[in-house]
């Protein structure tokens, strides 16, 4: 099997940086799961489909080939829009083959980023990371992240929407947010992404199999 390396967490936890970031420094494949759904989210907003429609977005997520990988897709409306598409069992089934085909088709191997790598789509990923950080980190992190969009946005609103999409992935009924049980668990409040990228890289290493 080619070495998988899953770094799940919730929203502002570091894990789309320190991904991108591991996977450019071991010479992986980079996969970010989350983009997949915010595509979805796109491509149903345009077409107009209703955020309620299981079956429409189960539908639009099973013939998804191409995936967005401009700013469209990194706005909080986004965002947003991703978590909810996120909750339906017949979004994420049929976006399951299309996660796992792009890790596998890397002949180096891959990091693959999201919310439920390590349990669901890679359960015997030959590397498994939870990034966690404080809600007030978390919110720091992402307010900076749309103000580097030029996104007009408010510390309290961005803590509210990173404290509802974590309850929202928290509690849906399929592959709910939490760490794998063989997962590593890092706390990023304190340190920094750069540190966090070489912890996970001295572990993989010492592990060995890359």
């Amino acid at each position: 099997m080619t070495d998988i390396i899953a770094i799940d967490g919730p929203a502002g936890s570091g894990k789309s940086s320190v991904a991108r970031m591991l996977a450019n420094k071991l010479g992986l494949l980079h996969v970010d799961t989350g983009a997949i759904y915010r595509t979805v989210a796109l491509r149903a907003i345009e077409l107009e489909l209703s955020l309620d429609d299981a079956n429409a977005l189960g539908n639009l997520a099973r013939n998804l080939e191409i995936i967005e990988k401009s700013a469209l897709i990194r706005t909080e409306a986004i965002s947003q829009a991703a978590s909810k598409v996120s909750q339906y069992p017949e979004v994420r089934s049929n976006l399951l083959d299309l996660q796992r085909r792009f890790a596998k088709d890397s002949k180096t191997g891959a990091v693959l980023e999201g919310r439920d790598i390590g349990t669901v789509v890679f359960p015997s990923a030959t590397h498994k990371f939870f990034l966690t950080a404080s809600n007030e980190k978390r919110a720091e992190r992402r307010l900076l992240e749309l103000e580097a969009r030029g996104e007009s946005a408010d510390y309290e609103t961005v803590l509210k929407e990173i404290l509802e999409r974590d309850e929202r992935d928290q509690n849906r009924c399929v592959a709910p947010l939490k760490p794998a049980l063989d997962a590593v668990v890092i706390d990023t409040t304190q340190v920094t992404l750069a540190q966090v990228v070489e912890r996970i890289s001295l572990a993989v290493h010492h592990r060995g199999s890359l």
